[in-house]
């Protein structure tokens, strides 16, 4: 992208801003997970983070540094930051359906994020060995996966390439 995606401007904010604020709205605490050079510039926006001590292991990495920051036992609502789109409705739905081992939301038949695990399945992303991958843990509990259909087209945006960022934003970067 040429720039951290955390910060890329969306709907007025920073990706990572927008997201933070949208999960403080119905879940505590947020964390973000972020690598070290990222850190004062996401402390500079108001967000609370934490440093993942190993990103080049990658998203697991990432995800087990957030999950090992929150209390034990609690359900958890995960997003990574290049899916900066999600409505506010997305999240209250998805944790009104709370109580299967994963919840997410499909919009048109495709899935997105956030993804919502339970706590023992939050046990089971941590328990997970360097080289694994959260998609082991997901395709394990396929069958008692919850979808919730949803109309925000925001959970499928994954801003991968500038193309990507280019057709979130329809050219604007603000």
């Amino acid at each position: 992208m040429g720039t951290p995606k955390a910060l890329l401007p969306y709907d007025g904010v920073p990706f990572v801003q927008r997201l933070a604020r949208l999960f403080e709205r119905h879940c505590a605490p947020v964390v973000v997970v972020v690598h070290a050079g990222l850190l004062p510039a996401v402390q500079a926006l108001g967000v609370a983070a934490v440093v993942n001590p190993d990103p080049d292991r990658g998203q697991l990495s990432s995800l087990q540094t957030g999950l090992a920051a929150l209390p034990p036992g609690c359900s958890v609502l995960f997003t990574p930051v290049d899916c900066p789109a999600i409505e506010d409705d997305t999240i209250s739905v998805l944790l009104q359906a709370a109580g299967a081992p994963i919840v997410r939301p499909r919009y048109q038949d495709r899935r997105g994020h956030p993804v919502l695990a339970s706590p023992a399945v939050v046990a089971e992303l941590l328990a997970l060995p360097a080289g694994a991958t959260a998609r082991e843990v997901v395709h394990r509990h396929a069958a008692s996966t919850v979808y919730v259909d949803v109309p925000d087209p925001g959970i499928t945006h994954d801003i991968d390439h500038p193309e990507d960022y280019h057709r979130l934003t329809g050219g604007k970067v603000a």
